[in-house]
């Protein structure tokens, strides 16, 4: 029998602000196998503190079980991985050691039973058109097409998750007329994701899961009515290996009812994987 290995993937907007707002009410009602996290901006012992508390409501024997790369500048970026099952292993490197990748991109080997699945938190940059943070999302986006084609060659069983700030197509962003000369939409951009799909082979299964339909979007800026008018972005990604995707199901974004029982401005987005 399989097992059904639960992967969701959350950019948490500063991890003890979301913890007051609701996001362990969220892990103890889903209870997901692994949670990779972004944007988490705080330290690997604030990190602890929030899930032993998450323990001791679940009061049902889990111990999480953390991976967290710190961004190199305090309070910035940072992504994390948290289990139920320990890691086999994990890689933070990404890209020579002049680029600056501390706390954009964590891998986290898993074994289960004879089988090894690699889960990667990843969080790209937002980027700016015309300065330095654009350069560094392009470096950054450059570092992951070239490990990513070294992922594929290798054949495994691998997800990559997170929020990757760009819209592939004009269906991930409800205003994608009014953003095309902006980050998160330039063709540039959007370029290194055919190159992943396209020409390396990944799987966008959120996008396999609503073929041709808008959406669905998982981040909605927190001015205006974006939330309440579904003006969104579909910017936080699972791309699977085709080895995994085959045997990927239930994918969902779990969207909050309403604006103010938010945790975050992004919304989980999870998928099951039948190992």
């Amino acid at each position: 029998m399989p097992t059904n290995l639960q992967v969701v993937t959350i950019n948490v907007n500063g991890v003890r602000a979301a913890f007051k707002k609701g996001f362990s009410e969220w892990v103890i009602e889903h209870s997901p196998d692994v949670i990779a996290l972004q944007e988490v901006r705080a330290e690997t012992t604030d990190l602890e503190e929030i899930f032993k508390a998450i323990e001791e409501q679940q009061n049902d024997g889990t111990k999480w079980h953390i991976l967290h790369d710190n961004a190199s500048a305090k309070g910035r970026a940072g992504v994390a991985i948290v289990s139920k099952m320990p890691a086999a292993a994990s890689r933070t490197n990404l890209g020579p050691k002049s680029f600056d990748s501390a706390g954009r991109w964590l891998e986290v080997d898993f074994k289960i039973k004879t089988k090894t699945v690699t889960v990667i938190s990843t969080y790209v940059h937002s980027g700016e058109v015309d300065t330095l943070k654009q350069v560094e999302k392009y470096k950054f986006l450059d570092a992951m097409t070239k490990r990513m084609a070294e992922l594929r060659k290798e054949d495994g069983l691998v997800v990559v998750v997170g929020d990757l700030n760009v819209g592939h197509t004009e269906l991930d962003i409800k205003n994608w007329k009014g953003n095309l000369k902006n980050a998160g939409f330039l063709p540039e951009e959007r370029a290194y994701f055919d190159t992943w799909m396209h020409k390396q082979g990944w799987v966008d299964l959120g996008r396999a899961a609503h073929p041709d339909v808008p959406g669905p979007y998982t981040w909605w800026s927190y001015r205006g009515q974006a939330f309440d008018t579904d003006t969104g972005w579909r910017i936080d990604y699972q791309l699977a290996t085709p080895k995994l995707a085959k045997v990927a199901s239930n994918y969902k974004v779990h969207r909050a009812a309403s604006y103010d029982t938010r945790f975050t401005d992004h919304s989980p987005v999870v998928v099951e994987y039948a190992i």
